[in-house]
């Protein structure tokens, strides 16, 4: 029998199981983990508080990654302090970095400013061996203000983008992925963020240009039709 594209799809492996919210306890994060260690996920992604102790639940060698987020949620912390964060996630063990972009300097114009913030977080991240995916809310953007941050991302040399932070409640759908894949660099990977209710729902994203999802509701996902 030929399997059909979506049937193909490797949905525990892109999912990127998490929890972030501000009343995360260590129970959760034991919790997370276990829960990605037994469906295979590819990643947990948690508060930089509990980088260390995911560590230690996931040891140093484990097939499940440990993410992080930086600047989150709205990323107009100081370039420095969001380098210090990188910092002191690499130590606590993280292996990918979520690094949220200044929408404000991007409003007021400063993309120097912007340039300079990708910049150094990326240097951080590659200088230590750790992926940095770099991440925006794409309903504040302008087309134009899209496309020059793309822009930017591809001369900087991220990993990933992300276009949605989730905090917003705006989640990707195909149609955005499918923009912007089609403006991004084919070397950037592109991280779905939603709160997907289906299989099909969750393929349908990555069909359409998504190679991972950052999500809430993996558990579901893998166990609906």
């Amino acid at each position: 029998m030929v399997r059909t594209a979506l049937e193909t799809i490797n949905l525990n492996g892109s999912i990127e199981h998490t929890y972030l919210k501000a009343n995360c306890t260590p129970e959760d994060i034991e919790v997370l983990c276990q829960e990605a260690l037994t469906h295979q996920f590819y990643s947990v992604c948690i508060p930089p508080y509990f980088v260390f102790q995911a560590r230690n639940i996931l040891g140093s060698n484990s097939a499940v990654k440990i993410c992080t987020v930086v600047g989150y949620p709205l990323g107009y912390n100081a370039t420095g302090a969001k380098v210090e964060e990188i910092k002191r996630a690499i130590m606590d063990g993280v292996d990918e970095l979520d690094v949220v972009v200044n929408i404000s300097a991007i409003k007021a114009g400063d993309w120097n400013f912007v340039k300079n913030d990708i910049e150094s977080t990326t240097m951080m991240a590659h200088l230590k061996g750790r992926k940095i995916k770099v991440v925006f809310e794409s309903s504040e953007l302008e087309a134009d203000e899209l496309k020059h941050l793309c822009e930017i991302c591809k001369i900087v040399g991220v990993n990933y983008i992300v276009p949605n932070t989730g905090f917003s409640q705006m989640f990707s759908t195909p149609e955005q992925i499918q923009y912007i894949r089609s403006i991004i660099d084919p070397s950037i990977k592109i991280k779905a963020e939603g709160r997907f209710k289906t299989k099909l729902e969750a393929k349908q994203i990555i069909q359409a240009g998504a190679n991972r999802i950052g999500t809430t509701t993996g558990i579901r996902l893998i166990s609906s039709v």
